[in-house]
C-alpha cells in the first residue's frame, strides 16, 4: 500500500514536494490568523474551551466545547459563568461566579469602593462542588479581573471529547497529525 504511494512521490520531483510542504505550512498559519482573530474580536486570550472536569454539572459535562468572551465594558454578575486562570497554573477553569465586589486596588490590596469602580473582585465555585474555589486560588482571596479568561456565550456538547482523548493519548494526537502530514504530501493536487 505504501509502496505505490512512495513511488508516485519519486515521480513527482522535489518542487512538487517543496510545493505540497508550502500548501501545509500555508493551511497552518491560516489556522493560526482565525485563531488570533477570534481572540481579538472576543477579547480574550482563548476564545473556545474544552470542559475537563464534571464540575459543572448538570450545566456542562467533559467534553463540553465552550465559546467565550471578555467584554472590558462589562462587569460580571452572580451567576455569570467564567473561565479563570490562576497563575502558575496552566489550566483553565470553568466556574460560576457565586459573590461580585467591586473595588479599588491600592498598594496595600483591596479596599470596598462605590459600583462606579472598573476593578472587580470575584468568588466563583464549581456547580457540582460543595464549597467554593478559594482553595484553588493558591493563596489569593479573590480573583480579579486579569485572571479571567472570559465568560461563556455558547457550548456544543460533547465536541472538546476529540480534544480530550488526543491530551490523555498522545500518540493519538502524534498519528492523527503524521497523517494529516502525510495527506499533504501525498495529495496529486
Amino acid at each position: 500500500m505504501f509502496a505505490d504511494e512512495l513511488k508516485s512521490l519519486r515521480r513527482l520531483g522535489f518542487r512538487h514536494i517543496l510545493l505540497q510542504i508550502l500548501n501545509f505550512a500555508s493551511v497552518l498559519a491560516s489556522g493560526l490568523m482565525i485563531w488570533k482573530g477570534l481572540g481579538l474580536v472576543t477579547n480574550t486570550e482563548s476564545p473556545i474551551v474544552v470542559v475537563l472536569s464534571g464540575s459543572m454539572e448538570p450545566a456542562f459535562y467533559r467534553g463540553d466545547l465552550l465559546f467565550l468572551t471578555n467584554p472590558s465594558n462589562q462587569k460580571y454578575k452572580t451567576g455569570d459563568i467564567t473561565v479563570y486562570k490562576i497563575p502558575g497554573a496552566n489550566v483553565p477553569i470553568v466556574h460560576r461566579v457565586l459573590e461580585t465586589h467591586d473595588a479599588v486596588l491600592s498598594r496595600k490590596g483591596a479596599i470596598a469602593a462605590s459600583p462606579l469602580s472598573r476593578d472587580q473582585l470575584l468568588l466563583t465555585k464549581g456547580d457540582n462542588n460543595m464549597i467554593d474555589d478559594l482553595e484553588l486560588y493558591q493563596g489569593l482571596e479573590w480573583l480579579e479581573r486579569k485572571h479571567i479568561v472570559g465568560k461563556v456565550r455558547g457550548f456544543l456538547p460533547y465536541v472538546g471529547y476529540v480534544t480530550i482523548a488526543m491530551n490523555d493519548f498522545p500518540q493519538l494526537k502524534f498519528a492523527l497529525l503524521g497523517g494529516l502530514g502525510l495527506l499533504a504530501l501525498i495529495q496529486r493536487e
